[in-house]
C-alpha cells in the first residue's frame, strides 16, 4: 500500500500498482452488513492522463473513472494516481485502446465493471464550470462547541417538503494519512423537513473525522435516513481534487441519474 510512504514512479506501464480497499469494514461500523439500503456510484475526475502514441509522441487528456457503490472494493487514490504515471511512457495505438486497459485493470481492481471515458483536452467542453442546482445552507448562523460527529443534531420538524440543500463547509481528514479533504455536499430529499440550521452543525462536525470520501457520504446518507425518515433521498458529495483526482460520491434510496459536473473547487 503507497499511503504514508516515498512512492517510486514506474517508468513502464505497471498494473500492480493499483491497491484495492475493502468497503466492508466501514460499512459494518454503519450497520450494513447485509443488502444495501441505497444505489449509488463513485465517480473520479482524473486532470494528469499522459501516454505516447504509437510514435512516441506524447499525449494528454483527462478521465473520466465511475463504478457502482455495490463494488465490493474502492480503489486508493494514490495507487491511482501511480497507476496513471506508470503509463506516462507506454505506447498506445488510439484512446480506445487505453480506455480498454485501463478499464480492465480498474475493474479487476474493485472486482466489479469499470467505465472509463479519456478525453483530449481539445474536447474539454465538459470540464467548464457549474454549480450545484441546490438551496445553500451555509449562511445559517451556528455556533460550534467541537467536532464530533453527532447524527442526533439532525432534525425534521416540519410538513413534507421536496427540496435540495446543499453546504461547502464539508471537510473531514484521509483515514489513513490525515491529509484535509475539502467538499460540497448536495442533500436531495423528499420528506419532513429539515431542520438546515441543524444540518449545517451536522455536516460541520465531520471537520476532524478520519474517513474516506465514500463512507462520509454512506455515513450522512444513513444518518439522515434515521433521523429524519424521509421518504426519498440523495445523497453527493463533490471533493476537491488532490494529486490530479477528485472523488464525487452519490448515494440514492433511487436509481441516480449520473451526472458530472465540476465545481469552482475541482
Amino acid at each position: 500500500m503507497e499511503l504514508g510512504k516515498p512512492s517510486h514512479y514506474d517508468s513502464e506501464y505497471n498494473p500492480a500498482r493499483l491497491y484495492a480497499i475493502p468497503r466492508a469494514a466501514n460499512r459494518k461500523d454503519l450497520g450494513l452488513a447485509n443488502a444495501l439500503p441505497f444505489f449509488g456510484y463513485d465517480l473520479w475526475n482524473h486532470y494528469e492522463v499522459s501516454w505516447l502514441n504509437t510514435r512516441g509522441k506524447p499525449q494528454v487528456a483527462t478521465a473520466e473513472i465511475m463504478y457502482s457503490c455495490t463494488s465490493e472494493y474502492i480503489v486508493e487514490s494514490k495507487s491511482l494516481k501511480l497507476y496513471f504515471n506508470s503509463l506516462n511512457n507506454s505506447r498506445y495505438g488510439s484512446i480506445d485502446e487505453l480506455e480498454t486497459v485501463v478499464a480492465g485493470d480498474l475493474s479487476r481492481c474493485v472486482q466489479a465493471p469499470v467505465t472509463v471515458s479519456i478525453r483530449p483536452l481539445v474536447h474539454g467542453t465538459h470540464l467548464a464550470l457549474s454549480s450545484l442546482n441546490a438551496i445553500c445552507i451555509d449562511g445559517a448562523d451556528i455556533e460550534v462547541d467541537e467536532f464530533k460527529i453527532d447524527p442526533t443534531l439532525l432534525k425534521a420538524n416540519g410538513g413534507a417538503v421536496s427540496e435540495t440543500l446543499c453546504s461547502d463547509l464539508l471537510k473531514s481528514n484521509c483515514l489513513v494519512t490525515g491529509q484535509p479533504d475539502w467538499g460540497s455536499v448536495w442533500i436531495s430529499y423528499t420528506g419532513p423537513k429539515i431542520c438546515r440550521t441543524s444540518l449545517l452543525h451536522y455536516i460541520v462536525s465531520f471537520r476532524t473525522h478520519n474517513e474516506f470520501h465514500e463512507h462520509c457520504v454512506e455515513r450522512i446518507f444513513m444518518d439522515i435516513t434515521r433521523h429524519c425518515a424521509p421518504t426519498e433521498l440523495t445523497v453527493g458529495a463533490r471533493y476537491t481534487r488532490r494529486g490530479g483526482i477528485d472523488i464525487n460520491p452519490v448515494r440514492s434510496s433511487q436509481v441516480p441519474t449520473v451526472v458530472n459536473l465540476r465545481l469552482i473547487r475541482q
